[in-house]
């Protein structure tokens, strides 16, 4: 090949690079802060309105009230939950609150089988719709609409249906719980599963309302899931909106590089400043209860390893290493056993006295 043919290559893959970066949409900037939570906080800020909340039907189902409510969230975010208590638990008694948090293409209806057994040890259990979820879905079944929900936010820049808008409606559920005279406002705990577990961390790291955390199948470091190209299986729960994302800007082959672009637009941050083992440290020196796989791909287990190690020192750090506890289900994947379950319930128990 000729000198000069070799230069029109170079300035030819030159000016293709360079129309490939311009055809990406700049990721979203995360607004100047004093420490992790006030940046944190910014990020997912939104005008208050007020919560309007409203009860719908009671009914009594062996022994517990079930009751329908809901709020505003922010305008045009109207929030379907559920509370489930014991029926000889009186208005007047303030009882402790957990709050349960579903997974992808779950719902509220979906917790109830774990929200009765917490309901029948005396506790007030709480759950509601997620974003594009439940009640709450725009369209199609699971998580149809919240996987076009987040390619939107690829595509225009607003909201954040991954992760950071249901950080903000829980503040908001909280809120509402403590308008509640049935509830303890000093008592409020929260568990989640999976994708609510995760959801769980980022608010309890930023929101010291809740007292009591337990993160299911949740807990991971998305920076080491990319680092070690380990990242497939977390995005297959999201996959779709992933390769629409991908094909909008010609890109063929999806690897950790244009993943981790991905995440900065739709969710700024979660791999890095609002990592795992950045936010897990925030949450102390309040009780936390930490549930993982042994073999759960989706929240890999040297990630997930930094995220408890960090944990762990926050925690001796302020003395409080009795309220932190760390159980990995042997030969266990992307499920909580029975036997965490009851566990789970027994620790949330303990620490709510």
């Amino acid at each position: 090949m000729k000198t000069s043919d070799i230069v029109w290559s170079v300035l030819l893959i030159g000016i293709v690079t360079i129309q490939t970066l311009a055809d990406d949409r700049p990721p979203r900037a995360i607004p100047e802060g004093t420490d992790t939570r006030d940046r944190f906080l910014k990020l997912i800020e939104r005008p208050h309105v007020p919560l309007n909340p409203i009860e719908r039907q009671s009914v009594v189902v062996d022994g517990l009230l079930e009751t329908g409510f809901e709020f505003d969230a922010e305008a045009n975010q109207r929030v379907p939950g559920l509370l489930l208590k014991k029926v000889s638990t009186s208005d007047s008694t303030r009882r402790p609150a957990v709050i349960v948090l579903h997974g992808t293409g779950g719902g509220k209806e979906a917790m109830k089988p774990l929200m009765r057994k917490l309901a029948n040890q005396g506790l007030i259990a709480v759950a509601m719709d997620a974003r594009f979820s439940g009640e709450r879905a725009t369209f199609g079944k699971g998580s149809e609409a919240y996987r076009a929900a987040i390619l939107e936010t690829w595509k225009t820049g607003n909201g954040y249906p991954l992760y950071y808008d249901t950080v903000w409606d829980l503040q908001r559920l909280i809120d509402y719980l403590e308008t509640r005279p049935d509830v303890d406002p000093k008592r409020i705990a929260a568990i989640g599963m999976s994708k609510g577990g995760t959801e769980l961390y980022l608010t309890a790291a930023v929101d010291t309302r809740i007292l009591v955390s337990v993160s299911c199948i949740g807990v991971q470091s998305f920076d080491w899931a990319l680092e070690h190209n380990a990242w497939q299986s977390r995005i297959s729960t999201i996959q779709s909106a992933v390769d629409y994302a991908a094909k909008e800007v010609n890109v063929t082959n999806i690897d950790s590089r244009f993943i981790r672009r991905f995440y900065q637009r739709v969710v700024p941050g979660i791999e890095k400043e609002f990592d795992g083992p950045q936010m897990l440290p925030l949450i102390a020196p309040r009780p936390l209860l930490v549930i993982n796989g042994e073999k759960d791909d989706r929240t890999p287990g040297p990630g997930l390893e930094l995220c408890v190690s960090a944990a762990r020192n926050s925690y001796r750090s302020a003395n409080a290493s009795h309220n932190f506890e760390f159980w990995l289900q042997p030969n266990v994947g992307h499920a909580v056993t029975p036997e965490s379950e009851r566990n789970a319930i027994e620790w949330l128990i303990e620490k709510l006295k």
